[in-house]
């Protein structure tokens, strides 16, 4: 069948073989990693469970831990992660609105309900309350017009990443986000505590101001607790066009925080104030839905301080955390259906190798991402795929109804037990790595491929996750894997999990090239300890005479020893 001329309407660059249509993906950029007082739901007691693991379960009667409360309390955001909701400030504030008016004059509604134009009809009245005005008149005789107002409760979506450490939140107007947490309007709590901080991330970065401020979790713990807060003032990058949140929960390791380790994280701060196990866990519950889908939203459950049994199936497989930095895992070997990719283990580990739920792709260092993509054209049904496809630049459409991940095939990761003679195996089937984007003129279905390469090391991102049940046991140094309950489709699963296998056929140490950032870190000092030492014999030589004089090179902080490279 010809391509509707729709399409050519569209200046789309079609090419079709083996029944498949290449489009130029203009609309996606093919990387995505990649913020009133809170009336909180009297929690259900549950018990500590005896199972032999020490952790809670929702499903249990009796108790003091409630995980029940925490099920479905995370929203997917199409391509750009899951996030949860978090109420901020005294009272709290679930963020000021930023919005416009019919004629497009850019206003800050505050949490009172009331509209602040940016420009000069604003004035105030005796009583203190904002008034707008249509022209220059003395303060005291403003006139009042109608008042834009919404309701009072505004939520502050926070992303859930456990591949940064850093709670920051929105705390300035942006085109891209809807409100904001608004740090001197109604938050008598909030505190400046003087420092500035700023993260890169893969792609986008922010600047702010870092402070202290009380937080509380409707789906979450109950109570309210002070939490270090980056104030995000300005940003390049980070927020996206159309996504439903405003701030980023960072819930790596104390090493990754800005502007240094001092700045205790969100996690590590519940632990110490609300005494719940150093342990959560994660359900990612977007596995086979469409980006363009507005019918099936994605969302999911991140349990604070255990795990929930009926999110998952089977046992939980685990891995040694290897550093505590990033979640740091040790892969041992990756297969496209049944082909050992044959490499050494090392380059599955080059730089590092981590579970980042703010990353969207399954990301590869660059030697294995080619040869993934040669194995899969090789066993592929279609022989002859652009590259564009591979690379992110392009789409896959096929006709509405085809599926094409009966062309794919599944791909597996191993990773190292617990055991350290031993493997598991995670395999996710093509329908979450063959993503469905969007549709074009309502005749084409259009796909992504859901892995891409990676200068910085391999990413186990929501690619992956959305097929298990992880959790995070800091408490034990480890990760585990389950297969997830909504990892589905038509009733059958799209993630599989397997072993224990040897692992003698691979090296004892596959991480032995890891870069350890507390030893950059020293590194660092110690050059510029002697660059000072450098810069003072160059100001004696200034006042000794001598006709000599070196030049030497200074470390900047693009150097890639002082250079915060968070993901």
């Amino acid at each position: 069948m010809a391509p509707p001329a729709a399409l050519l309407a569209l200046s789309f660059c079609l090419s079709v073989s083996d029944g498949s249509i290449l489009v130029p993906l203009r609309l996606f950029s093919g990387n995505f990693t990649f913020s009133s007082a809170v009336g909180l739901v009297a929690l259900r007691q549950v018990a500590l469970t005896a199972d032999g693991s020490g952790l809670s379960l929702a499903s249990d009667p009796t108790g003091t831990v409630n995980f029940l409360d925490m099920v479905n309390n995370l929203k997917g955001d199409s391509g750009r992660g899951y996030y949860i909701e978090l109420s901020i400030g005294t009272p709290g504030q679930k963020g000021a609105l930023f919005v416009k008016d019919a004629a497009r004059q850019a206003a800050v509604l505050d949490v009172r309900g009331w509209m602040l134009p940016l420009g000069p009809w604003l004035c105030m009245s005796s009583e203190g309350l904002p008034h707008m005005h249509s022209h220059d008149v003395d303060g005291s005789s403003c006139s009042m017009l109608s008042w834009l107002t919404v309701p009072s409760e505004l939520q502050m979506n926070i992303l859930v990443d456990t591949g940064s450490s850093n709670f920051a939140v929105a705390a300035a107007p942006h085109p891209f986000i809807t409100h904001f947490f608004n740090t001197a309007l109604s938050s008598s709590s909030y505190q400046y505590t003087g420092q500035g901080v700023a993260v890169r991330y893969t792609q986008g970065n922010w600047n702010g101001e870092l402070g202290m401020d009380l937080v509380s979790i409707p789906e979450g713990p109950n109570g309210t607790f002070p939490i270090n807060i980056a104030a995000i003032l300005s940003s390049e990058g980070f927020f996206l066009p159309d996504i439903n949140w405003q701030g980023i929960l960072g819930l790596a390791y104390p090493l990754l925080a800005r502007p240094d380790p001092s700045v205790t994280p969100f996690f590590d701060s519940l632990v110490q104030q609300l005494g719940i196990p150093d342990i959560f866990s994660l359900q990612m519950c977007g596995a086979g839905l469409s980006a363009s889908s507005t019918v099936d939203a994605a969302g999911g459950s991140l349990i604070m301080g255990g795990t929930e049994s009926t999110l998952y199936t089977g046992p939980v497989w685990y891995t040694p955390i290897v550093e505590e930095w990033y979640y740091q895992v040790e892969v041992l070997k990756l297969e496209v259906g049944n082909q050992n990719l044959e490499l050494d283990c090392k380059e599955y580990n080059t730089d590092k190798a981590i579970v980042d739920s703010g990353t969207t792709l399954l990301r590869l260092p660059v030697n294995v991402f080619n040869a993934l993509v040669t194995a899969i054209t090789r066993s592929s049904l279609i022989q002859e795929f652009s590259s564009g496809f591979w690379d992110g630049t392009k789409l896959a459409c096929w006709m509405k109804g085809e599926t094409p991940w009966r062309f794919f095939p599944k791909l597996s990761l191993y990773l190292r037990a617990t055991n350290s003679s031993q493997s598991f195996r995670l395999t996710i089937l093509p329908q979450l790595y063959i993503q469905q984007i969007t549709d074009v003129d309502g005749t084409l279905d259009c796909f992504r491929f859901g892995v891409s390469s990676s200068v910085n090391g391999l990413v186990i991102g929501a690619t992956v996750m959305e097929g298990f049940y992880v959790v995070f046991d800091r408490a034990q140094r480890r990760l585990g894997f389950a297969l997830s309950n909504c990892a589905v489709s038509a009733g059958l699963p799209l993630s599989e999990i397997a072993g224990p296998f040897s692992a003698a056929d691979v090296a004892s140490n596959c991480s032995g090239g890891v870069r350890n950032e507390p030893v950059l870190w020293v590194i660092s000092y110690a050059l510029i300890a002697v660059c000072a030492l450098v810069l003072i014999v160059l100001l004696l030589l200034l006042v000794v005479p001598c006709r000599r004089r070196n030049s030497f090179g200074e470390i900047t902080d693009e150097s890639s020893l002082v250079r915060h490279r968070i993901k």
